[in-house]
């Protein structure tokens, strides 16, 4: 039982990392908190829904959905926040714009698709699990943990190794001075929104085949779990938000397992008061960088 807990909450928690690692990106790097991320991933979720529906294989739709919803993003970005960003508006102001966008994006799709819940296809991903010591593991949970991996790594492989990800550092850094050394700070603030859609898309789809359930609000309680991992991770740090991501999806599973399912949601939000009374800067927070 045990074990078979902690399954079940490290792979919820694997996806629950996957979005916090884009929320926290364009938290870290453009210094906004855009309520339209958790769009994103219930948008992904139905694009792939529809691609599977198609006929096409889960190795095309997820990464299809992904992009779509990267591509979402920028345009979002484009329309709401780079005209805030030029004049320098207030935070409070972009986070006025994006709240209304979600209200009206959620509201379109409910007409679209409707509020009742949609299933992927039967048989999309083999569901015979395997067993060991009384505990079982599905492909599809095998298929989550490894996307998680592997994306993370990505992510952190951009921002470690490559120029596009010193460029993004430094706009996390100081957005004037990473403009007068001639970085195309447009570009990159594009970028950062199409990389930081794609995760919360494919976190959308790997969420929605864990539980098989999609619906149009699903991205709004995920957006507030993602607050709950970036504050307990520190704000802005990466690495803070895969530990918390997956600390959070344990926890979860123990409470829902051994308590009541009933306190499961309350979890997050138990961590997060405590993270702000005890450590303020979240596990991994320092006090003197912004960190991409």
């Amino acid at each position: 039982m045990l074990l078979q807990q902690i399954i079940n909450g490290f792979v919820a928690g694997s996806a629950y990392a996957l979005f916090a690692l884009g929320f926290t990106l364009m938290f870290g790097v453009l210094g906004v908190v855009n309520l339209t991320y958790g769009f994103y991933f219930s948008a992904a979720a139905y694009i792939a829904l529809f691609a599977t529906i198609k006929g096409a294989p889960l190795a095309i739709a997820l990464p299809a959905a992904a992009i779509a919803t990267g591509l979402i993003a920028v345009v979002v970005d484009f329309l709401l926040l780079s005209r805030l960003r030029k004049v320098r508006a207030p935070e409070l102001a972009s986070l006025m714009v994006t709240l209304g966008a979600t209200l009206f994006l959620y509201s379109g799709m409910t007409a679209l698709f409707g509020s009742e819940i949609r299933r992927f296809p039967i048989g999309l991903v083999d569901s015979a699990p395997w067993t060991f010591e009384g505990a079982s593991v599905s492909l599809a949970q095998l298929l989550i943990v490894g996307t998680v991996a592997a994306l993370a790594l990505g992510l952190v492989l951009l921002l470690r190794m490559t120029r596009t990800g010193l460029a993004m550092r430094a706009l996390a850094e100081n957005p004037d001075a990473a403009e007068l050394m001639g970085i195309d700070t447009r570009a990159i603030m594009s970028q950062v929104s199409f990389v930081s859609g794609a995760l919360a898309g494919a976190a959308g789809v790997l969420i929605a085949l864990e539980y098989n359930a999609i619906t149009p609000y699903m991205g709004e309680a995920m957006t507030l779990k993602g607050f709950a991992v970036i504050i307990l991770g520190g704000l802005g740090d990466i690495g803070g938000a895969l530990v918390a991501g997956l600390l959070i999806g344990v926890l979860e599973a123990l409470t829902a397992g051994y308590v009541s399912s009933v306190y499961k949601e309350a979890v997050g939000f138990l961590l997060l008061v405590l993270t702000l009374w005890i450590r303020p800067l979240g596990l991994f927070g320092r006090p003197s960088a912004r960190r991409a």
